[in-house]
């Protein structure tokens, strides 16, 4: 009898106790401040869409994109970018999926994607450059008087990337690039090892098995970063940028890792329950050199992505119009073929072949 009684006292006591818990907890969520950029507002545990201006100047303007997860816990700001390259389309249908599997109720902190960061260039059907003629990440962190594409990274990073905390760039091969996949994060003296080690956190939590390491060669001034990357670093933002996808083609294959990527450096950072997965296998890319091209012409690639070359290997060549040799290109050292051009126009300094220089982790931590 007093066993009951007990029982009784115990599950009305622990009734009580859970719908107390879950109150303050539904509480908690709806007292979290509100999330505003621009002229989307988000309440806690929800999503809202607009977008942001990119005002007329000497040339036309535009609106970006911008889709916005306020999670009903409290956290940092993660901000994503897709089609910085407008013709990378893999990362822009990518997002879309992340979207769509994305609850912001069961979200710590906020999630902002921006899934075309450069409209002009998505509708023009363009590779590397605006309407304008200027790559939009070379142009950062941009100028409100420029031309349209500085005025849209003037905006990406005043209205953007200064709201974050953590930030990604996701890239693909352009239209005309086949690119095997990797992830690529810095480390540079010039930048704090506390934003190193979380910038490496993230970039191994992504699962993708080449991690690149990018060091010195990029700006130091933050007036000159040129890259949407460089310019979140100057910025003191821990920052990845992904390559996943290539000529164009958004493949399952490309579109998928992007997705699971994402959410592992989430659940790694805790913006998203569960464990982070363990990967292994990797391999690191600890240098690599883009060959281009010194004419315009047409380019022949005689090698595949992802294929070994030793030093000195003839790559490819380029020819006139009319096919006179203008250029031969071999591997400057022995690696990996990252990326090369796959379509045979090319312009004078447009990239030919990338090559990058592996070892594996085991090597790397003896």
């Amino acid at each position: 009898m007093y066993n009951i009684f007990f029982i009784g006292v115990f599950f009305k006591i622990g009734g009580a106790f859970s719908f107390a818990l879950i109150l303050l907890i539904t509480v908690a969520a709806q007292t979290r401040a509100d999330f505003t950029l621009e002229t989307i507002t988000v309440k806690a545990g929800e999503k809202g869409t607009g977008f942001i201006e990119v005002p007329k100047g000497v040339d036309e303007g535009t609106q970006i994109p911008v889709s916005v997860f306020h999670g009903a816990k409290a956290g940092k700001v993660m901000l994503v970018f897709a089609g910085v390259h407008g013709s990378e389309y893999a990362p822009i249908v990518a997002l879309q999926r992340l979207a769509a599997q994305t609850n912001a109720k069961e979200l710590a902190g906020t999630l902002v994607l921006v899934q075309v960061a450069n409209p002009p260039s998505f509708y023009g059907r363009t590779i590397y450059y605006g309407a304008d003629g200027k790559n939009l990440n070379r142009v950062f962190p941009g100028k409100a008087d420029g031309t349209i594409t500085e005025r849209i990274a003037y905006v990406l990073t005043e209205k953007l990337i200064r709201r974050c905390d953590y930030f990604i760039d996701v890239h693909a091969g352009d239209n005309n690039e086949s690119l095997r996949q990797y992830v690529a994060y810095y480390e540079r003296d010039n930048v704090s090892p506390e934003v190193i080690e979380l910038s490496r956190r993230m970039a191994l939590a992504s699962g993708i098995d080449f991690v690149k390491t990018i060091g010195g060669g990029r700006a130091t001034d933050f007036v000159a970063s040129a890259y949407t990357t460089n310019t979140a670093l100057l910025l003191g933002k821990p920052t990845v940028a992904f390559e996943s996808g290539e000529l164009g083609v958004p493949t399952e294959a490309d579109i998928n890792r992007s997705v699971r990527g994402l959410q592992n450096i989430l659940r790694e950072l805790g913006m998203l329950t569960g464990k982070p997965l363990n990967f292994k296998n990797r391999t690191l890319v600890i240098r690599d050199q883009t060959i281009r091209s010194a004419h315009a012409g047409i380019f022949y690639a005689l090698v595949k992505r992802d294929q070994r070359v030793k030093t000195g290997d003839l790559l490819g060549y380029v020819t006139d119009i009319f096919g006179k040799r203008l250029q031969e290109v071999r591997a400057p050292f022995a690696g990996v073929v990252m990326y090369f051009a796959a379509t045979p126009p090319i312009s004078k300094d447009e990239p030919l072949v990338n090559i990058g220089e592996i070892e594996t982790m085991e090597n790397k931590k003896k």
